[in-house]
């Protein structure tokens, strides 16, 4: 199956010179959960708003369901729906009317039923004659992922979704996600919340500086890049690690109770038995041991701080 969004060699230079966008290429699978994540500045925006129509590549090109997004323009933009960071909302508009105007813009006919259903899975069905701004900021937020489902797209951009939404309403937004996926639609999630692409994403893009680092299953990526970090427990308080054990790149906790080894997950050897043994001949007693794996996060910090060194 063709790709449901294909990015070939996109760039982008503002007038100032500074370019947003370096030959940027993409695929993205139909019916995927796609997170792009990378730091303030690193394109993410810009590249959402050149697939969505609202900005204007240099160079490059991309297809939405195999139609152009410059030459088929209408046809690629009525298959996309985006819900952006900032809240734009008519305050003295209905929330019932706002979603209905949203599905006209996009040529779509009256369909009060799948506006309803629309508004029943964001629980919104409720608050439908009230105006836009009685809502809450979380509600708000739910009127714009409303509004970008209004006229049934097959893909949904979710840029930045969960800023200032409170802790229960992210997850149910999650799950509003996995539903619509479930449903067929592709989405694409830009975040800060590193757990939120790290519960709901089967793939990862990571981009910095206007390139695309790395684009990899969840999975595999964890698998290749993650490391696991030993904690191990002492039966008595360390003021210093003896100078046999440098090797290990040992951190000293604060209270001097225990020690922490970083190993790779991938190597030959993780070199914790060597690690025990040398321990035993300083006479250093271990207590307990804990193992945890490295999270997305730490992933995603690694490679941004590799691309800029």
């Amino acid at each position: 199956m063709p790709p449901i969004i294909s990015v070939s060699n996109l760039t982008k230079s503002y007038a100032s010179g500074t370019p947003a966008l370096n030959d940027v290429s993409l695929d993205i699978e139909q019916g995927e959960i796609l997170a792009l994540l990378g730091p303030n500045g690193a394109g993410k925006t810009t590249l959402i708003s050149i697939i969505c129509g609202l900005v204007t590549s240099t160079s490059g090109k991309v297809t939405v369901g195999g139609q152009d997004i410059v030459t088929d323009f209408r046809a690629a933009r009525r298959m996309i729906g985006l819900v952006p960071q900032d809240i734009a909302l008519e305050p003295f508009e209905t929330v019932i009317r706002t979603t209905r105007l949203s599905r006209g813009l996009f040529g779509e006919p009256r369909d009060d039923a799948y506006i309803e259903k629309v508004l029943r899975s964001l629980s919104l069905w409720d608050k439908r004659n009230s105006p836009t701004r009685e809502l809450s900021g979380g509600m708000k937020r739910r009127v714009l992922i409303a509004k970008a489902l209004s006229h049934g797209p097959r893909v949904l951009f979710l840029d930045e979704p969960s800023a200032g939404v409170d802790v229960e309403l992210r997850r149910e937004m999650w799950q509003l996600v996995r539903d619509l996926r479930a449903q067929g639609v592709t989405i694409i999630l830009t975040t800060h919340y590193i757990e939120e692409a790290e519960e709901m994403a089967d793939r990862i893009a990571i981009i910095n500086k206007g390139r695309i680092l790395l684009v990899q299953d969840k999975a595999d990526l964890m698998r290749k890049l993650g490391r696991k970090q030993l904690r191990l427990d002492l039966q008595k308080p360390l003021e210093i690690v003896p100078r046999s054990l440098i090797q290990y790149g040992l951190k000293r906790s604060q209270d001097g109770r225990a020690l922490i080894y970083d190993y790779d997950t991938q190597a030959e050897r993780t070199g914790i038995t060597r690690l025990i043994a040398d321990l035993a001949a300083e006479g250093i007693a271990v207590r307990d041991l804990d193992s945890s794996q490295s999270s997305l996060e730490q992933v995603f910090l690694e490679l941004v701080d590799e691309d800029s060194a």
